[in-house]
């Protein structure tokens, strides 16, 4: 059997708060507006998991006003996920997130998310993409207001 799902998120940018996208800190002027860590392409990768198996969505998970999720690193969501054994009775075969920014640029830390990311969900890396776009100065992400990011993953049993 397998499942597909996508996730999408957005998040603004924030000052004094770290950029942390794909549970890696990206060096930057300022970082992402949320409740947690703010890492929008985590965000968007549980929403897929969640969405390919019917589970909700992270905010059922973890809603906004629980101060349990204040701040907290949002690999750790990840991983809270993928332990619970609706999840962990399916195999992850490929995860895709697209990240959507205007600025900074990230291809250089490209290597680095793939890594934390492959760790925190026990893949291997060549299971693990992604890539960085703009929206050309267009929309929110383009006048440089947030990042957002979108994200498939394709499970199988």
């Amino acid at each position: 059997m397998i499942r597909t799902g996508n996730g999408f998120d957005v998040h603004a940018f924030a000052l004094d708060r770290k950029l942390i996208l794909c549970g890696t800190v990206i060096p930057c002027d300022q970082g992402l507006a949320g409740h947690s860590d703010a890492d929008v392409a985590v965000h968007a990768l549980i929403d897929a998991i969640l969405g390919a198996l019917a589970l909700g969505d992270i905010g059922m998970w973890f809603p906004d006003h629980d101060d349990a999720y204040l701040d907290i690193d949002s690999i750790l969501l990840l991983k809270k996920v993928l332990a619970d054994p609706r999840v962990a009775a399916w195999n992850i075969e490929n995860c895709d997130i697209t990240v959507i920014a205007q600025k900074p640029k990230l291809g250089a830390f490209r290597d680095a998310m793939r890594q934390t990311l492959a760790a925190a969900m026990d893949l291997a890396i060549d299971q693990i993409s992604v890539k960085f776009t703009t929206t050309e100065h267009l929309g929110f992400t383009g006048r440089g207001e947030g990042i957002a990011a979108i994200a498939n993953v394709t499970l199988s049993r």
